[in-house]
Parts: structure tokens; C-alpha cells; sequence
């Protein structure tokens, strides 16, 4: 039996996204700011699954493989900090229709697996920088992505040697057939 691997459904963002957003960053938040999360690891969750057996990854695959939904566009066009997480976000405005029921949809299978679940209200973001232990300047609206969102994967989240790794384990396409 494996040990049990720590899970997400997560939007990825596509590799020209990921380096504006670095850029953008770099270009706009003081060195000294938080801990700012590699190109390689922005994406925004779905839905957080915390330690999942094998049996069941395969019966939540198997359950995000039924989704029957449109893509949808997603803007990056709002930032903002919470200072108790110690995290600065970037995120959208304006969440889309299409956004919110493939989280809320996965969120709640996720729980009826048993599988832990925030209290706390979807709040669709991408984490930039952790560890910010004081108020960060956020830039003044007027930065925006287009994203075009097409599918959904399933993440691992693997600590080790001081670096947090992502690894899309499967991912699923977006349409309405």
C-alpha cells in the first residue's frame, strides 16, 4: 500500500503568463516583501484535498473525469494581501461563472469523499509571495491577464530539501459534450 500523497485541483497558468506575472512581480513588489513562489508553482486551486489515499485519488479522478462544463476566459486583474496567512495574491475582480461552478463542483465531492475542506469561502487567487510578516505596497489596478482556461488538473505537493514541488498528476479538458 502507497503512503498517502497530499492533493489539489489546481488551473494551471500557461508558461508566457507564468514570466509576465515573475516579471510583473519583480517590477512592482520590494525585494525584502515575503518569499516569492517560482514560475513553476503559480497556479490557483480548485480545491484543497490535504493526504489522499490511492483508492481514493482514483475514485476523485474518476469523479472530476465526468465534468461536463465550458472553458472559460479568466482575468488576473485584482491583488491583495492577507496578513494573518502572510500571503500576497493575485486574482480576479470579476470571478467567472464558469470558474466558480467547477471549484464549487469539486469542492463538494471532495468533501462528500471525506476529504478535507476550508470553511472559508472560494476565494479564487494565485499565491505570490509567502511570509510576508509586514504590509506589502500592492500595485494600483490597471495590470491584467486574459487567461483562457481549457482544463483542470490534479496536483501533488511534495516538500523536501527546504522547495515545495507541484506535480500535475492527471488533468482533465474542459467542454461542454
Amino acid at each position: 500500500m502507497s503512503e498517502p500523497k497530499r492533493l489539489f485541483f489546481a488551473l494551471e497558468l500557461p508558461d508566457d503568463v507564468q514570466q509576465q506575472i515573475i516579471h510583473w512581480r519583480a517590477a512592482n513588489f520590494p525585494a525584502d516583501s515575503g518569499r516569492p513562489i517560482a514560475a513553476a508553482n503559480l497556479h490557483l486551486t480548485l480545491a484543497f484535498l490535504g493526504e489522499v489515499s490511492t483508492e481514493k485519488q482514483r475514485a476523485l479522478a474518476a469523479m472530476a473525469g465526468r465534468i461536463r462544463q465550458p472553458g472559460f476566459a479568466l482575468e488576473l486583474n485584482d491583488a491583495g494581501q492577507w496578513l494573518r496567512s502572510q500571503v500576497v495574491w493575485l486574482g480576479t475582480r470579476q470571478p467567472p461563472r464558469g470558474l466558480l461552478q467547477l471549484a464549487n463542483m469539486l469542492r463538494a465531492q471532495a468533501a462528500r469523499s471525506g476529504c478535507y475542506q476550508s470553511p472559508l469561502p472560494f476565494h479564487p487567487h494565485i499565491t505570490l509571495m509567502r511570509n510576508t510578516a509586514h504590509a506589502v505596497p500592492i500595485p494600483a489596478p490597471g495590470f491584467s491577464w486574459k487567461v483562457p482556461v481549457t482544463e483542470f488538473g490534479l496536483y501533488s505537493s511534495e516538500f523536501s530539501r527546504g522547495r515545495t514541488r507541484y506535480t500535475r498528476l492527471e488533468r482533465w479538458t474542459l467542454n461542454d459534450k
